[in-house]
């Protein structure tokens, strides 16, 4: 193996093929993961590199306080109460969620935010957070921005947000604000933003 591979390897970094990576959206009530709810959860992983849309996993999530959700998130997600009354609790779905977090590397747009929710949802379930290794594709934005400078040193600002982001590398509009299809285009977003970073591990930090 070439010296850069042993160094990765070191540091923790496993080339990005060799790891399962599961993309992972949700959609809740508001912002802040402390009063507001997970609404619903869409995870879809990339396998030696190649998107297994087939074991995607998705679900609306019912709160305990349907009644007092906050409207938020409404215009954004358009998930209204009425259809949160015959989806499963948060504890039901913990584990599923759980077992796919666990086994490899998450992967998130904007992870600062669906990390707090998550984290809370442990917390609410009693349960063990697993300290998952997390890339950010808004910190490969940046890193892609970063690279362009070097040769168009007065370039626009990077446009970090997931529709713009996805344009910005030539990938089609999605229906957004959709956890599952927001989860699908954070994993087609990574891998053209791997390809053109030539990126052959992951940089991964634990949240």
């Amino acid at each position: 193996m070439p010296f850069s591979g042993w160094h990765d390897r070191l540091l923790g970094r496993p080339r990005w093929d060799e790891v399962a990576i599961w993309a992972l959206d949700l959609e809740t009530s508001g912002l802040h993961a402390d009063t507001d709810r997970i609404l619903s959860v869409g995870m879809v992983p990339i396998r030696s590199g190649v998107i297994r849309y087939g074991e995607r996993f998705a679900s609306l999530v019912r709160p305990p306080d349907i009644g007092a959700l906050s409207t938020e998130g409404l215009p954004a997600h358009h998930i209204l109460p009425a259809e949160l009354e015959g989806a499963p609790l948060l504890a039901e779905l913990l584990p599923d969620i759980d077992r796919r977090v666990r086994e490899g590397v998450l992967l998130l747009h904007f992870a600062s935010l669906d990390i707090g929710f998550l984290r809370q949802a442990y917390r609410r379930c009693a349960a063990v957070w697993p300290k998952p290794r997390v890339v950010d594709t808004v910190d490969l934005v940046l890193a892609l921005h970063q690279r362009r400078q070097q040769w168009v040193p007065y370039a626009p600002p990077p446009k970090t947000a997931l529709t713009e982001a996805r344009a910005a590398v030539g990938l089609p509009s999605h229906p957004h604000h959709d956890a599952l299809s927001d989860a699908l285009a954070t994993a087609e977003l990574f891998l053209a933003l791997r390809s053109q970073l030539g990126l052959c591990t992951l940089k991964s930090s634990f949240r």
